[in-house]
């Protein structure tokens, strides 16, 4: 199975429990999303190792499934981003972190 089969079946499986009976807006996709990386900060902060690895799945679950809704070709759009940054200079963009 390539990503973009795992972006239909997330997809898949939020629709048919009910997450996409209504058109979603991208920021509420995002914001959720956002919620798991939270979710996932506070199990490490626990030192929940388990709950840490289950929340970073649901992170990746919910890129998944925003993708399959919208159509994104995420295996490609990862590809390309990763040949980007191998061109990128030694910690581009002069932040701290």
């Amino acid at each position: 199975m390539n990503i973009n089969d795992l972006c239909t079946e997330a997809y898949n499986t939020a629709k048919s429990k009910g997450w996409h009976d209504e058109k979603r807006e991208t920021g509420t996709l995002l914001a959720l999303i956002h919620s798991e990386v939270s979710e996932a900060l506070e199990a490490d902060r626990k030192g929940d190792q388990e709950n840490f690895e289950e929340e970073l799945a649901d992170v990746v679950i919910r890129i998944l499934d925003l993708c399959g809704s919208r159509e994104i070709d995420l295996e490609e759009a990862i590809y390309k981003k990763m040949e980007k940054n191998k061109g990128r200079t030694y910690k581009h963009g002069g932040k701290a972190y």
